[in-house]
Parts: structure tokens; sequence; C-alpha cells
């Protein structure tokens, strides 16, 4: 075998040095072009889990938004159910003193009560009108068919020239509030 120079360089050096090279840069080119596709994949995969990501939060937006549309409506409509029966509970504490104010005003007009009599009229109706502006009516009763829903009866009686089903007599006036029955009539029925 012979000595070679440092300095000096074999043919086959130079064709193993040549191949080397020729290795390296065709693996590093395989290698940049299975990076490039890993990379196009992941950022395939991070697009569409953000597009779905993106959906979600979407879907999100919209059904909240349509929550804050029903909370608005539905505090709207009990806005206006508190609006339309605030004066329940003071009709409620009323009535009893409007009954009151009817036995009294029964009782048989004479010289001596006629002027007590008269300013229990007024005060009677002024209360009646502060409840009318309210909304409250009295529920008619009294030869009407009977409503389940509006009397209350408390008697059965037997009277042939009166139809059946009919409320003969009323006796506790009934009270309605707007649309709502506050108090039933009590009534006598005719079977």
């Amino acid at each position: 075998m012979e000595k070679h120079d440092k300095d000096t360089i074999t043919k086959d050096d130079v064709n193993q040095k040549d191949e080397s090279e020729q290795i390296e840069v065709i693996d590093s080119e395989e290698t940049e072009a299975g990076t490039s596709e890993e990379t196009s994949d992941s950022e395939q995969k991070e697009m569409e889990a953000l597009k779905q990501e993106k959906e979600e939060l979407q879907d999100r937006l919209l059904r909240l938004q349509a929550e804050f549309d029903n909370f608005k409506k539905r505090s709207q409509k009990e806005k206006e159910v508190d609006r339309k029966y605030k004066a329940q509970d003071l009709v409620n504490e009323l009535l009893p003193a409007i009954d009151n104010f009817e036995r009294a005003l029964q009782v048989e007009v004479t010289d001596a009560t006629s002027s007590l009599i008269d300013g229990i009229t007024m005060v009677y109706q002024q209360l009646k009108d502060a409840l009318k502006s309210q909304g409250v009516e009295e529920i008619e009763a009294e030869g009407n068919v009977f409503d389940p829903n509006l009397h209350h009866a408390v008697m059965q009686v037997e009277e042939e020239e009166v139809e059946s089903n009919t409320v003969v007599e009323e006796l506790q006036k009934g009270y309605i509030l707007n649309d709502r029955v506050i108090r039933p009539a009590m009534v006598k029925v005719n079977k």
C-alpha cells in the first residue's frame, strides 16, 4: 500500500466524497419534502380545528342571543302582568270593607239615620270608583246561567218558574280584576 501525502487526493477518495455528498443532498431534499408534507398536513388539521371551533363559537353565540331575546320577552310579559294585577292585593284587603258598607246600606233609612246613610253611601261610592279605576268590576250573577269559573254555588233550590242551572240569588258579590277572578260570587242556583 502506498502512502499518500495529506495533500494528495486519489480518485477513489473523490468518488467516495461525491457519493457521500450526493447522498446527503438527496437525504436533505427528501427530508424537506417530507417536512413540507407534514407541515401542510398539520396546517390543514389546525385549520380544520379552527374552523370547527369558529362554528361552535358562532352556534353558541346564536344560542346565547336567542336565550337573551327569550329572557327579554319573558321579563316584558312579567312586567305587564305585574302592572295589570298590581292592585290585586289591595283589592283583596278592601273587599271585606266594601261588603260591610253594603250591609250598612241595607239598614232601614229613618229621619235620624238618613244623613249617616248618605255619608256611608258617598264613601262606598268613592271606594267603588277607585276600584273601577284600577280595573275591578263586579261579577253579574243573579238571573245569569251558573258559571263555575265566576260563581261559587253554596245552595241549590227548586223553583219551577226559573230555568235549571240559573243563579237565583246572589249572597255575596264577586269581583274581577281585568280578566282575573279575584273572588267568585257566592250564589244560590236552581236545580
